[in-house]
């Protein structure tokens, strides 16, 4: 074989080689379009099913107030802004309301962050769970409070709470459609339907919130989750 017939061989196949990768790329790249859940360059919207790119782009919007709520307006999540208020470590530069999540007491307010997961968590687990699992869905969420200027524990010294900035959020019972009230105090142990409801929208808040505590974490915890959206310090979370 002639030295210029193996150059030619040689360039042809490289040419098809580039050709596969083009041909690849542009085929990952259209999926992607139709994929945006998976696409970590495609805006969040939390109509969207969760996807490989969700968590990534939920916490992209931690310390991004303006971005973070404007995921909400283009999702078409109803909430309202309110001032910034407090100084130091209490001090609350993101605080809002979410109009309809159901939240009872009304006017929790919650930082961004703490709405984008509320808002995942409860259309895409709380409720489809509720319906698979009870039967019944969700009319109300009862929750212990958001807000709270403290330290971890009520401790006089230590790690501030994310209580102390609004953003973290406790829940302790649901109210169903059918007149069910449901409470982690009184239904968490078991293994009957309200246990099996409790146990499975645990482990899907773990995709829509930084930390995640139950009545399985320590005592303290006995009678709500613990719902926050703390920094992820080199990927790290909670979820027990």
């Amino acid at each position: 074989m002639s030295k210029i017939l193996q150059r030619t061989l040689r360039l042809i196949g490289a040419l098809a080689i580039v050709l596969a990768l083009a041909a690849g790329t542009l085929a990952g790249r259209e999926w992607l379009e139709d994929h945006p859940q998976h696409n970590p360059w495609a805006p969040l919207d939390l109509r969207h099913e969760r996807g490989w790119a969700t968590q990534g782009k939920i916490d992209a919007l931690i310390g991004d107030t303006a971005a973070c709520r404007t995921v909400l307006t283009q999702s078409e999540v109803s909430f309202t802004a309110l001032e910034p208020v407090g100084e130091g470590a209490c001090s609350r530069p993101d605080r809002m309301t979410l109009d309809d999540a159901g939240l009872q007491p009304q006017g929790a307010q919650i930082t961004c962050p703490v709405a984008i997961g509320l808002s995942l968590w409860v259309e895409q687990d709380v409720q489809r769970l509720a319906r698979e699992i009870l039967g019944s869905e969700v009319t109300a969420i009862e929750h212990m409070g958001t807000y709270n200027c403290r330290r971890m524990y009520g401790a006089s010294n230590g790690s501030w709470s994310e209580h102390a900035t609004g953003n973290a959020i406790d829940i302790g019972g649901f109210r169903l459609a059918d007149g069910r009230r449901i409470r982690l105090l009184s239904d968490w142990d078991g293994d009957h339907p309200e246990a099996q409801f409790l146990r499975a929208i645990r482990d899907a808040a773990c995709d829509s919130f930084a930390t995640v505590l139950s009545p399985d974490y320590n005592t303290a915890h006995a009678d709500h989750f613990h719902l926050d959206q703390a920094q992820r310090m080199g990927g790290f979370a909670a979820c027990r």
